[in-house]
C-alpha cells in the first residue's frame, strides 16, 4: 500500500514539474515574442526609433546585470551567513576536542566572500 502511494506521488510530482516547466517557458516565449513586436513597431513607426529601440534594449540590458550582480551579492551574504552560523553552531559543541571541527564553517563562509568579492569588485559594471 505505502509503494502504491509513493509511485502516485512520484507520477504526480513529476507531471507538475514538467507542467510548471512548459508553461513557464511558454510565458517567456510570449515575452520575448511581445518584446520584438513592440522593438518593431518602435523601430518602423518613429523617424529616430531605431536610436530609441536601441536605448530601450540597452537599459533592458543595464536591469538585467543589475538584478544579476545584486543576486551574487545576496547569494555571497547569505553563504557567509551560513558559515559562520555553522561554525558557532560546531564550537559549541560541549566535547573540547571537537573545537577545530567549528573550522568546516570556514568552507561555505570563504565561497560566499568569493561570490560577494565578485559582485563587488570584478563583475561588469553598467
Amino acid at each position: 500500500m505505502f509503494f502504491v502511494f509513493l509511485s502516485f506521488g512520484a507520477v504526480a510530482l513529476f507531471s507538475f514539474i514538467a507542467v510548471a516547466t512548459w508553461a513557464g517557458e511558454r510565458r517567456r516565449e510570449r515575452e520575448a515574442y511581445y518584446r520584438s513586436e513592440t522593438l518593431k513597431k518602435i523601430a518602423d513607426t518613429q523617424g529616430a526609433g531605431g536610436g530609441s529601440a536601441l536605448e530601450y534594449l540597452r537599459e533592458e540590458e543595464k536591469i538585467e546585470w543589475r538584478r544579476k550582480r545584486e543576486g551574487q551579492k545576496l547569494g555571497g551574504m547569505i553563504t557567509m551567513a551560513v558559515g559562520v552560523g555553522m561554525m558557532i553552531f560546531l564550537y559549541s559543541i560541549r566535547d573540547p576536542e571537537a573545537h577545530q571541527a567549528s573550522l568546516v564553517g570556514l568552507i561555505p563562509l570563504l565561497i560566499g566572500a568569493v561570490l560577494l568579492g565578485n559582485a563587488l569588485f570584478t563583475a561588469p559594471r553598467e
